[in-house]
C-alpha cells in the first residue's frame, strides 16, 4: 500500500475551484466527480477540494458550517516549486487575491503569497539555494 498525505479544502463553488486550480497548478486532476476533485502534488501529496455541503453531509450538525467563515483564511497551501514567480502569477491571472510579492523570507525560502476564491492562503515557494537539476 502506497502511502499519500491528503489536503481537502473545502470549496463553495467546486467547478470554480477547480477551474482555479487547473488553471494555478497548470496541472489535470487526477479525479473529478461530482463531491471531490484531487490534483497529485509533487512529493506525493494530494490536494482535493471538497463542497462544503458535502463535509456538512458527512460529518453533520457538529461540524462548524464552513460556509460561514466565507472569506476568512481558514487554512494555507504551501507548495515547494522551481519558479515561484511563475507559479504565483498563473494564480493571480486565474483569479487569485495577491497577498505578497515573490520574495525572500527569514526561514531560508523565496515565497509569494495569495488568497483563492474560497480564501484559503495560498504559496509559492523555493529554497533560496535550490539547484534544479
Amino acid at each position: 500500500m502506497t502511502h499519500s498525505s491528503y489536503f481537502i479544502l473545502y470549496v463553495a463553488d467546486q467547478k470554480r475551484s477547480h477551474d482555479f486550480y487547473c488553471a494555478a497548478l497548470d496541472i489535470a486532476p487526477r479525479l473529478h466527480v461530482p463531491g471531490m476533485t484531487e490534483f497529485d502534488l509533487p512529493g506525493g501529496g494530494v490536494l482535493g477540494l471538497m463542497p462544503e455541503l458535502g463535509i456538512r453531509r458527512l460529518l453533520g450538525d457538529r461540524l462548524p458550517d464552513p460556509a460561514r467563515a466565507s472569506g476568512i483564511p481558514r487554512a494555507e497551501l504551501y507548495l515547494l516549486c522551481p519558479d515561484p514567480a511563475g507559479a504565483h502569477a498563473r494564480a493571480l491571472a486565474a483569479g487569485a487575491q495577491e497577498l505578497s510579492p515573490v520574495q525572500p523570507r527569514n526561514w531560508g525560502h523565496v515565497a509569494a503569497y495569495s488568497l483563492d476564491p474560497d480564501g484559503h492562503v495560498l504559496a509559492f515557494a523555493r529554497p533560496k539555494d535550490w539547484q534544479d537539476g
